[in-house]
């Protein structure tokens, strides 16, 4: 199922539902736990996709893909995360914003998981049964806000500078998906799961021996070699197969004028 969130024409209000043959069904409750359809079908001309969820926190993790399946090196004992705050989430064709006294700001196409349920201490092995589904995220990235001992999480933490979605989707084949982006339409990602340094499953697991993962806790997988630096009046699509298209335009925040 590919679950997402929208608004209609005229109300703002966010709105549940499940892509189908017929049209986007609403729906009601919470996807984790319990909920039903309402019987409304909206077309696709009707809505306004958002963000596919409001993520209970954004955990990212760092440099974890090479080029070729030959440059994979160890996975490293203790793997570089870090966070994102909710309030950089944003959803498809919104605006990324680049700050005014920004220099440069990177792209990077991501497989986001979402948790489905509270995972501690979980095994390897034990992983897939506490993943409700996965989605596309852009971690958009302000190096220059590095901090020079390696703290990212600055870089990081600008508003707009995680989207997400377009949808949820349950019925995902890791395996043979593949993570791209396109640059203004030109491709600069493409790659599979078989670079990533630090599996998705060993990722978890590490994550879940620190810290309590909850439902709707999303985390941010890694970028495929190729990410690039964006400019004003960009477009960035990030492509997941078997997910869909995440698509953001990029603009430059003005200051304000006093008169």
């Amino acid at each position: 199922m590919k679950f997402i969130q929208f608004t209609v024409d005229h109300d703002s209000s966010v709105k549940k539902g499940i892509i189908s043959s017929e049209g986007v069904k609403e729906i009601s409750g919470n996807i984790f736990t319990s909920w039903d359809y309402t019987g409304d079908i909206f077309k696709e001309n009707q809505i306004k996709v958002t963000s596919p969820l409001e993520p209970n926190q954004v955990i990212g993790i760092g440099a974890n893909f090479v080029k070729e399946p030959e440059d994979l090196p160890a996975p490293p004992e203790m793997p570089v995360f870090f966070f994102k705050p909710t309030s950089s989430v944003i959803g498809p064709n919104e605006d990324i914003v680049i700050p005014e006294d920004l220099d440069s700001v990177k792209f990077e196409s991501e497989i986001a998981v979402v948790i489905g349920k509270n995972a501690k201490n979980i095994q390897e092995d034990e992983v897939a049964d506490y993943i409700f589904g996965y989605t596309i995220g852009n971690d958009v990235t302000a190096p220059q806000y590095f901090h020079s001992d390696g703290h990212w999480m600055l870089g990081k933490a600008f508003d707009t500078f995680t989207p997400l979605g377009p949808a949820i989707e349950t019925d995902f084949d890791l395996a043979k998906t593949r993570i791209k982006a396109y640059h203004n339409e030109e491709k600069k990602q493409d790659s599979n799961v078989d670079v990533m340094i630090v599996s998705i499953n060993k990722m978890i697991s590490y994550l879940s021996r620190v810290l309590t993962l909850k439902a709707g806790d999303v985390i941010l997988t890694g970028s495929p070699v190729g990410a690039e630096f964006l400019q004003e009046e960009d477009t960035i699509e990030c492509e997941v197969e078997g997910i869909g298209r995440l698509r953001n335009q990029v603009v430059k925040e003005r200051k304000k004028v006093s008169l």
